[in-house]
């Protein structure tokens, strides 16, 4: 379930949320703008990598099941988002 972005929509990510900040009369760039697109692009990376993480534990936590449960199954998917909710929850990165 892995729900990654190529390097073009992360470039295109960036360019946006640089281009709102630009908009807000209350950003004030202090260093070169395409800096700080970096910096937003490194930001978004270091968040896929989280929930990579997390994705990964899901489904190690599902393999190491007594019994072989079925990728794609309903018992699955259900597993999965509980696994993957309790490792968001741990990180505190669970809304309600």
């Amino acid at each position: 379930m892995s729900n990654r972005l190529s390097r073009e929509k992360i470039n295109f990510l960036s360019r946006q949320i640089l281009n709102l900040l630009a908009k807000d009369d209350k950003v004030e760039f202090l260093d070169d703008p395409n800096e700080i697109r970096l910096v937003i692009v490194k930001s978004i990376e270091q968040e896929m990598k989280l929930y990579e993480s997390l994705d990964r534990k899901a489904i190690d936590k599902i393999q190491s099941q007594k019994k072989s449960i079925e990728e794609g199954s309903r018992e699955w998917e259900i597993l999965y988002r509980k696994y993957y909710n309790d490792e968001l929850n741990k990180l505190g990165k669970l809304s309600e």
